[in-house]
């Protein structure tokens, strides 16, 4: 598996990243490439501990049984999303698309970039659970949109 803690693999996904346009559209789900953006940010900066999220006992439970099935397999086209990772203004593009570029490419500093340690819905995080979720979750949004 590919790691966000490598600097090539993460150069990789900026990569990708900068190949999407304002035109851009999705090839299911019913994001916006703006929205997609503010999406993967929002949950990026979950790791940095700069995005706290309140997440009741029965989905901690829940996330807890979820977790390696989750982790270890690509995500599913049309999963569901937490509240808190939905947005649907619109957004500006450049902006939302420099901002999650420059919180992804901190992840190229190594696992000491990541404060969160035990995350609100998945629970304990490992560095390695932290690059599973980071790195499936990126790469579907961005195979979301034919990149």
């Amino acid at each position: 598996m590919s790691s966000i803690y490598s600097k090539a693999d993460n150069d990789a996904i900026i990569s990708r990243i900068n190949q999407l346009t304002p035109e851009s559209k999705a090839l299911w789900g019913k994001m916006t490439v703006d929205q997609m953006f503010k999406h993967c940010n929002e949950a990026i900066i979950v790791a940095f501990g700069e995005n706290e999220i309140k997440v009741n006992f029965f989905l901690r439970l829940l996330g807890r049984l979820l977790k390696n099935k989750v982790f270890n397999n690509e995500f599913q086209k049309n999963s569901p999303t937490a509240k808190e990772f939905v947005f649907t203004a619109q957004y500006d593009f450049e902006t939302a698309q420099k901002e999650f570029i420059r919180n992804f490419a901190r992840f190229a500093e190594g696992p000491k970039a990541i404060t969160l340690k035990v995350h609100p819905f998945w629970g304990p995080m490992s560095d390695e659970d932290w690059n599973k979720l980071m790195w499936n979750h990126i790469d579907h949004h961005l195979r979301q949109f034919g990149v």
